[in-house]
């Protein structure tokens, strides 16, 4: 007796079609969605700014003439767009490189820097959902420029106890530096290695405990001449 073969023509109408019971790429079917941004010099586009609560990957298109970065934004407690969620430096022009993030009900910003500086060129984007998805990289960024011998960039900062900080440190100088933390017990808890003049580096640190913490470049004695200094944690 010949086999029926109703059931393989089912399976290969299924296969033509677009996939029998997969998932599609929203974030309420629990897949990846995508959008793309075009970094200009003095534009931020984006392909979408709706999405729903969970994983989304950005397609990153620098369209300018300047090396950029591109950063995610959530509120921090205060309100201000200025916790990050997720980020993607160093892209050159015509390079493109990816951005992937999970996101959480709200609303959030989408930063492109050319030439890595500043707040960036902003777009918002509205997220609708669970807001308890979201995951934040760290929760602010600071900026530090070396000279030497001199820190700019960290004066007057405070902080909370928990956060996670990251410091980018430029370097203008002639030499060498660095920027390592240390705790009020004395302890280093992080900080950014060794960048060659001309060059930038970036470190996460966590700040766990309350008081005084020190910084300071510990490069053949450029903390004695001037690169050293405190915050407080509280």
């Amino acid at each position: 007796m010949r086999a029926p073969v109703l059931p393989v023509l089912a399976a290969v109408a299924c296969l033509a079609l677009s996939g029998c019971g997969s998932s599609s790429d929203t974030g309420a079917s629990g897949g990846t969605q995508k959008a793309t941004v075009k970094a200009g010099d003095s534009t931020c586009a984006l392909s979408t700014t709706d999405f729903a609560a969970g994983k989304v990957e950005l397609e990153v298109e620098n369209t300018g003439k300047d090396v950029t970065e591109v950063y995610v934004y959530g509120k921090s407690d205060g309100g201000a767009f200025d916790k990050v969620v997720g980020e993607v430096e160093n892209i050159a022009p015509g390079a493109t490189r990816d951005l992937d993030v999970s996101l959480g009900g709200g609303e959030y910003e989408v930063a492109c820097k050319p030439g890595q500086k500043g707040d960036g060129i902003r777009t918002e984007i509205e997220v609708s959902g669970d807001a308890s998805t979201s995951e934040a990289a760290y929760d602010r960024e600071v900026e530090v420029t070396a000279t030497d011998f001199h820190f700019e960039g960290l004066d007057g900062f405070t902080a909370k106890v928990g956060e996670k900080v990251e410091l980018k440190l430029e370097n203008k100088g002639k030499a060498e530096h660095n920027l390592k933390v240390y705790d009020a017990s004395g302890k280093e808890v992080g900080g950014v290695p060794n960048v060659e003049p001309g060059k930038d580096g970036e470190a996460v640190v966590e700040l766990e405990k309350a008081g005084t913490y020190t910084y300071r470049c510990t490069v053949d004695g450029h903390a004695d001449k001037g690169m050293e200094g405190t915050f407080t944690v509280s």
